[in-house]
């Protein structure tokens, strides 16, 4: 059995990176994608659950993993409120032969490409333009105008790093945007390949 390989999707906030992900793994099954589940040092929402949502984990724990160097990418968001990927949960999926997708923030999405090289496919979902992003985000529902322009001026940074990734898929319009990155990963896994 082959080695799995990484598809890494990043996006500015509202540029529907999670819905093509979501789609990728429901709708195509012939990838074998299994999703990296992240690490929080933040408590559990609703009925999120450890190992499902995320890893959950203490502040104390993981500045500990840190320390040992098991994170292929982490950030500290807010005091004490860390978010991150670890190695041993990705590479015990890569050995079962497993494709695994990573729905990361665009700094995690570069550490990841920049850790695995060719192995990877990094992909940036982008918004037609800032504006279309401000009526995504306003059409939602669930931000307050003050953090939607706190969101838009981090997309706007967050856009910049763009052309760093492998392929940018601008999402004008959803339907397309998903087969663009069917075909993609059609190209990059070539189902029945193996090395």
């Amino acid at each position: 059995m082959s080695q799995g390989k990484l598809l890494i999707i990043s996006a500015p906030s509202g540029s529907g990176k999670s819905t093509i992900v979501h789609y990728l793994m429901d709708e195509h099954p012939e990838f074998r994608l299994a999703f990296s589940v992240s690490a929080t040092s933040r408590p559990p929402r609703g009925r999120e659950q450890d190992g499902v949502d995320y890893y959950f984990l203490s502040p104390k724990e993981f500045r500990r993993h840190i320390r040992n160097g098991d994170f292929l990418e982490y950030e500290e968001v807010y005091e004490d409120r860390f978010y991150g990927t670890l190695k041993s949960q990705v590479e015990e999926k890569l050995a079962e032969g497993k494709n695994v997708v990573f729905d990361v923030d665009v700094k995690g999405g570069i550490n990841i490409k920049r850790y695995y090289g060719a192995k990877a496919l990094s992909i940036f979902i982008q918004p037609p333009s800032i504006e279309t992003l401000r009526e995504r985000l306003i059409s939602r529902g669930t931000d307050e105008m003050e953090q939607i322009e706190e969101r838009l001026a981090k997309a706007e940074y967050e856009m910049s790093f763009a052309p760093q990734f492998d392929h940018i898929i601008i999402n004008d319009d959803l339907e397309t945007a998903k087969q663009e990155a069917v075909a993609l990963l059609n190209e990059f896994i070539k189902p029945g390949y193996s090395e």
